[in-house]
């Protein structure tokens, strides 16, 4: 049986644009808002998964698949915040999928 791998989210690229570095800035600022808007909203979801686990002994698929995606929003946008690559990311949410392999597989 063949196992696949996640793609790897974090590569060094050894080559990098100037003018990338200048664009860079404005998407800075527009990921920011996007994501402190979405940040907000995630946060609201998940005060409401709280009281939901609480009353209802179990949680809401829909608060949690929007705090997921949130995280996931956020980790997909890291490597080009962090000028590890030159390669945009979309400004508003994309569906992104952040896997973990369990140990032992």
């Amino acid at each position: 049986m063949t196992e696949t791998l996640p793609e790897q989210l974090f590569v060094y690229e050894h080559d990098a644009r100037r003018f990338e570095l200048l664009v860079r800035i404005g998407y800075w600022i527009v990921i920011g808002l996007v994501s402190w808007v979405y940040g907000i909203l995630a946060l609201v979801c998940g005060i409401l998964q709280w009281f939901f686990i609480l009353i209802m002994g179990r949680r809401q698929r829909g608060l949690s698949e929007f705090i997921q995606g949130y995280l996931e929003y956020t980790v997909s946008r890291m490597p080009y915040l962090s000028l590890m690559t030159d390669k945009r990311p979309a400004l508003l949410p994309d569906p992104t999928r952040i896997s973990m392999q369990k140990e032992g597989k």
